[in-house]
């Protein structure tokens, strides 16, 4: 294998992207009804921070993602979608400058690199390399990442895979129990139906206590999505994954050239913002999109993603989050278009 420091930007060619959900009418009219609940939460127009909330509300996936994740209660999703929009309103996840969190990017603890064979993004965490005290800055690092990976994912795609690395990870170096239970309010309140798997590897005996602590925070569906020490290579394309984990991508992490490519992929300015012309995300090449029913929640339809001639999927033919039938000005804003999540 020859050494690479270049990011994997795209999914292995020919991957096919999985879950896309399609809804029953009646499902469409509860997420109908739940986005005229949303949009009267939002700030006025007049507030900066308006045209970043309508961004994120337009997204094809975040009103069925809050349905879902409430299990079709309409009230509940209600609560669920006001208490994030309150919290980025607060958090500003979108707009954290690089150079707020880029300390702590140094060692490589957290690492946005390759895809799996579902089309999603994969956040490598490695405790081992941490190389900053406990501090707000350290959850503002992983949810700028958060947002990086919805940056990437493939048209279509919504959720992603979480890698905890555990390998050279001591007592001192491991997150406390206080700090683990911030994370998953975080992603189980604010990152709703966004954790598609979270794969734990090389976890020590000493540290099994520690999962013991963070049990009674683990919903059930994350406990659900979570596997200890699986074969990675029945999740991810060996051309995808790390080399640290027997894949066939041997990535040489050097900070600086890392960084860059992620800033420079994304459009990130350095206030946070986006540059002209990556509002809305990266544009790249996408996989092919495949529906896949879910229990209860899709309404089960598998056909291939047409694909227009250069290669990515022609929106007429795209299944959105949305029935096709169904879809408004504001469902058919792409914001989600870009290489990776």
């Amino acid at each position: 294998m020859v050494k690479t420091t270049t990011v994997l930007t795209a999914p292995e060619l020919g991957t096919e992207t999985r879950p896309i959900y399609r809804y029953s009418e009646e499902q469409t009219a509860q997420i109908e009804a739940l986005r005229q609940y949303a949009y009267p939460l939002l700030l006025p127009s007049s507030d900066p921070y308006h045209k970043w909330e309508l961004r994120w509300l337009n997204k094809p996936d975040t009103i069925p993602r809050y349905i879902r994740a409430a299990k079709w209660k309409t009230p509940d999703a209600q609560k669920r979608i006001k208490g994030t929009l309150e919290w980025r309103r607060e958090y500003k996840p979108e707009l954290i400058p690089p150079d707020e969190v880029k300390i702590e990017g140094e060692t490589g603890k957290i690492i946005l690199n390759g895809f799996d064979k579902d089309g999603r993004p994969i956040i490598y965490m490695r405790p081992g390399r941490e190389n900053t005290g406990t501090s707000p800055r350290q959850l503002r690092h992983l949810v700028w990442w958060l947002e990086r990976a919805k940056d990437m994912m493939p048209l279509g795609q919504e959720s992603l895979v979480i890698i905890v690395d555990y390998k050279s990870t001591t007592l001192r170096t491991n997150p406390s129990v206080s700090v683990a239970s911030k994370v998953l309010t975080i992603l189980q309140q604010h990152y709703v139906e966004t954790l598609g798997r979270a794969i734990v590897v090389n976890l020590p005996l000493l540290l099994n206590f520690f999962y013991k602590g963070i049990a009674p925070f683990l919903d059930p569906v994350t406990r659900d999505k979570m596997r200890f020490n699986p074969d990675l290579f029945e999740l991810i394309p060996r051309s995808q994954l790390d080399s640290d984990f027997g894949g066939e991508y041997d990535f040489e992490f050097d900070h600086e050239t890392y960084w860059k490519q992620i800033i420079e992929h994304c459009g990130i300015a350095p206030d946070g913002t986006r540059l002209p012309g990556y509002f809305d995300g990266p544009v790249s090449p996408q996989p092919t999109l495949v529906q896949v029913a879910f229990g209860d929640e899709a309404m089960p339809e598998c056909a291939a993603e047409e694909q227009s001639p250069n290669g990515i999927g022609s929106q007429s033919s795209t299944p959105s989050t949305l029935a096709a039938e169904k879809t408004s000005p504001a469902e058919t804003e792409s914001a989600e278009v870009a290489v990776t999540g």
